[in-house]
């Protein structure tokens, strides 16, 4: 049997040098979901209590606050990938990072 070329897909963005998404696109967005799962996780617990207090089912407050905490990651990548077609790996922490930092 034939062996299997190892193919090297990674791409450098000539402006900064860092690696961008398409090197290792299936480990980055992987990556990325799992920290949108944990997004959504840490956004919708700290709020468990707090629907309560207001007349919100315990349930509907955790989906609101976990689905606000999603939108605004995803707006980030979002706004980072227009502006140059490309997310670096510092691209997709400085996403993450304000969200991580608002517990």
């Amino acid at each position: 049997m034939a062996k299997k070329k190892e193919v090297d897909l990674t791409v450098f963005d000539e402006a900064t040098g860092e690696e961008v998404l398409g090197s290792s696109a299936v480990t980055n967005l992987w990556n990325i979901f799992l920290r949108i799962i944990a997004v959504f996780a840490a956004s919708g617990l700290s709020v468990i209590g707090a629907g309560a207090v207001v007349g919100i089912s315990t349930v509907t407050a955790v989906t609101m606050a976990g689905l606000l905490g999603v939108a605004t990651v995803v707006e980030r990548l979002a706004r980072s990938f227009l502006d140059d077609g490309k997310l670096s790996a510092a691209e997709i922490n400085a996403a993450f990072s304000k969200v991580d930092k608002q517990s």
